[in-house]
C-alpha cells in the first residue's frame, strides 16, 4: 500500500497535476519578498520582468485549457506588461484562479485522451488533454527558470 503522503502518485492525471502545480508554485515563490517596483523592472533586454511572467502564464493557462481544450473564449490577451494599477497580489490571484480553473478542467475530463475542442492556432490537429498538460509543465518550467534568473539579477537570491 502506498504511503498516504504519496497518494498523488496513484494516477497519471494526479502525477501530471502534481508536477504542474510544483512549477506554478515556483513561479510565484520566486517573486516573494521582492519590492513590487523591482518585480516590474525589465531584467533583460526583451523587457521581461517577474510580474509580467506571471501575467503571461495566466494567459497561457486560459489559452490552453479554456480556449483550446474547451473551445471557450476567455477574453484575455497575452501581455507581459502589467498595468500600473494592478498589484502583485492581484496578478498572483488571477494566476492562481486560472490555475485552479485549469485543474478543475483536467479533473472533470473523463480521461487524458480526450481531444481538445480545437487545434491550437497555427497547428493542424487537435491534441489530447494529456499533451496539453504535459506542454503546460514544459511551458511553466521554462518560465520558472526565467523567473529564477530575473530574481538572481535583482538581489542575488538563488535558493528559493
Amino acid at each position: 500500500m502506498l504511503d498516504e503522503r504519496f497518494a498523488w502518485m496513484t494516477s497519471e492525471r494526479e502525477v501530471l497535476l502534481h508536477y504542474l502545480n510544483g512549477m506554478r508554485d515556483a513561479v510565484v515563490r520566486v517573486s516573494e519578498g521582492v519590492p513590487e517596483d523591482r518585480q516590474r523592472e525589465p531584467g533583460v533586454a526583451s523587457g521581461t520582468n517577474l510580474l509580467g511572467l506571471v501575467r503571461h502564464l495566466t494567459w497561457v493557462e486560459q489559452h490552453w485549457f479554456e480556449r483550446v481544450f474547451l473551445g471557450e473564449e476567455p477574453g484575455t490577451t497575452d501581455a507581459m506588461i502589467v498595468p500600473a494599477g494592478r498589484s502583485r497580489a492581484e496578478v498572483v490571484a488571477a494566476y492562481r484562479s486560472a490555475c485552479a480553473r485549469s485543474d478543475d478542467i483536467v479533473r472533470a475530463a473523463p480521461d487524458l485522451g480526450v481531444l481538445a475542442e480545437r487545434a491550437n492556432p497555427g497547428e493542424a490537429a487537435r491534441v489530447p488533454l494529456r499533451a496539453i498538460v504535459t506542454h503546460m509543465i514544459e511551458e511553466t518550467a521554462r518560465h520558472a527558470g526565467h523567473a529564477d534568473i530575473l530574481r538572481e539579477r535583482i538581489d542575488g537570491a538563488t535558493e528559493l
